[in-house]
């Protein structure tokens, strides 16, 4: 493995697992790369960016890229089907790819299209990608998978995002139920339940509007955004047998968004 700069606490929990993550080349998918290589594990990053990019960072961190289309099933198969025959296991499903559009926010704006294309690439896919990666793990006996909600299913928001919301609240039931399921098969699902995060598409997001990000900001009982390396973090031990005992779960990593009723001045 390469030496990638890392100031985060590292105990190479994850020597010897083998990690896909969706969504990869980016955001917490890149920060979650990297934290998982540096634990130890082999990654897979999948994405769809260009090759000669998603290439680059999967070297940079001793790792493979596989360009996938998660809305695609044959793709999702294809992207397992590589990473079995180059690694010869799959232990680890970051399933992290999603989108959030302008062209969503209030349910009485936002058109059918815009609805069906956030539900195929948040929804959707984690329905493909957990159902391409369980075989795998059953075959093992052995397994990690965490689906990227978001705080916003468990909470509502006058500033919606109806798709979105909606979309999130489906991983968030969908990860609960597989967790349940699969458990007795040596298989955890868990949901990771996101704050607002300092990502491309945060700051896309609140590019020219800071009176939106105050408005958000002022919710935080941290008084800030979380970092993708925070995500990371909270990915790696769920991932890690420090979960052995989580499956099922929605998994707050939120700055106390969640937990507040009014924040600190």
């Amino acid at each position: 493995m390469t030496d990638l700069p890392y100031n985060g606490l590292v105990t190479n929990r994850l020597q010897g697992r083998t990690a896909v993550i969706t969504g990869g080349a980016s955001g917490i998918g890149l920060a979650t790369a990297r934290r998982l290589a540096h634990e130890g594990a082999r990654v897979v990053i999948a994405d769809i960016c260009a090759d000669d990019i998603g290439t680059g960072l999967a070297d940079s961190i001793g790792g493979r890229f596989v360009r996938a289309d998660v809305t695609v099933e044959d793709d999702v198969r294809n992207m397992y089907a590589f990473t079995k025959e180059t690694y010869g296991s799959i232990d680890i499903a970051f399933n992290n790819a999603g989108i959030s559009p302008e062209d969503d926010s209030s349910i009485l704006n936002t058109g059918i299209d815009a609805w069906r294309r956030v539900q195929e690439v948040n929804l959707t896919s984690v329905y493909y990608c957990c159902k391409g990666v369980l075989p795998y793990m059953q075959e093992q006996g052995r397994g990690s998978i965490i689906n990227t909600a978001s705080f916003v299913a468990v909470l509502g928001a006058a500033t919606s995002q109806i798709s979105y919301s909606a979309s999130k609240g489906g991983v968030l039931s969908m990860s609960r139920e597989l967790g349940v399921e699969f458990a007795r098969q040596g298989i955890r699902v868990n949901a990771l339940c996101p704050g607002p995060v300092n990502t491309p598409l945060l700051k896309e997001l609140f590019a020219n509007d800071a009176e939106k990000a105050a408005r958000r900001l002022v919710h935080v009982p941290l008084g800030r955004f979380a970092e993708p390396d925070e995500m990371a973090a909270a990915v790696a031990f769920l991932a890690s047998d420090d979960a052995s005992f989580i499956t099922a779960s929605q998994f707050l990593v939120d700055g106390g968004i969640a937990g507040a009723y009014v924040t600190p001045l």
